[in-house]
């Protein structure tokens, strides 16, 4: 079973259509504790393995008020993925899929972000699995920004998106003796992502310290 890396996409970007609490600059952090990249790949043709590409880091550039010119970066480390069973983990990171020890990353730059309604949107980027680099359109959602208990500006956004695994060089194909696939080529994408924009606080030296909470 193997889950796949259009994962990625990203969707990172997602997070994006929200205005701009915070007290300080343009920048969002996308919270990884809060965040997730799902995956749902087919398994001998008959149901669908689920999983989470991994740890996610990310920022995004929004000033608030031209949703078009903002942009998202976002990376996933392979190494973290998870599919709840230790022996699948280590083939999606093997030469098979993945091959983590060489690309231990998957990225994700947006290039267009279009607004579809005062909730909703399209992102196209540039997503790079296992060294190949594709574009992909993500379709988002965003929900309205609040302050977490410690005051801080928080922005929510889910994206969606389909891949093939092959277009990114992941070609594991072994087939069954009815000659179905083992694993699946598409895979089914969603991102559930939490964005921060902490407050900057001075210490007593005079330098700044991030307070966003966990």
């Amino acid at each position: 079973m193997l889950m796949k890396k259009e994962i990625v996409c990203v969707a990172f970007g997602l997070v994006i259509g929200l205005p701009a609490l915070a007290d300080g600059g343009n920048v969002w952090k996308i919270d990884p504790m809060h965040s997730d990249a799902h995956f749902s790949v087919r398994h001998l043709m008959i149901s669908n393995v689920d999983g989470d590409l991994g740890h996610i880091t990310g920022t995004v550039n929004y000033d608030g008020k031209d949703l078009k010119k903002a942009n998202v970066e976002a990376s996933i480390d392979v190494n973290t993925i998870n599919t709840r069973e230790e022996k699948r983990d280590g083939h999606l990171k093997s030469p098979d899929f993945f091959d983590s020890a060489k690309f231990p990353s998957i990225t994700f730059k947006s290039t267009k972000i279009e607004p579809s309604s005062a909730d909703t949107f399209k992102m196209t980027g540039e997503v790079t699995i296992h060294g190949v680099s594709k574009e992909v359109v993500l379709d988002g959602e965003i929900t309205k920004p609040i302050k977490d208990p410690q005051g801080n500006p928080r922005m929510g956004a889910s994206a969606t998106a389909k891949l093939n695994r092959k277009d990114f060089g992941l070609k594991f194909d072994k087939k069954l003796d009815d000659g179905n696939a083992i694993v699946g080529d598409d895979v089914k994408i969603k991102l559930d992502l939490e964005l921060t924009q902490p407050k900057v606080a001075s210490t007593e030296n005079g330098a700044s310290k991030d307070t966003a909470s966990k």
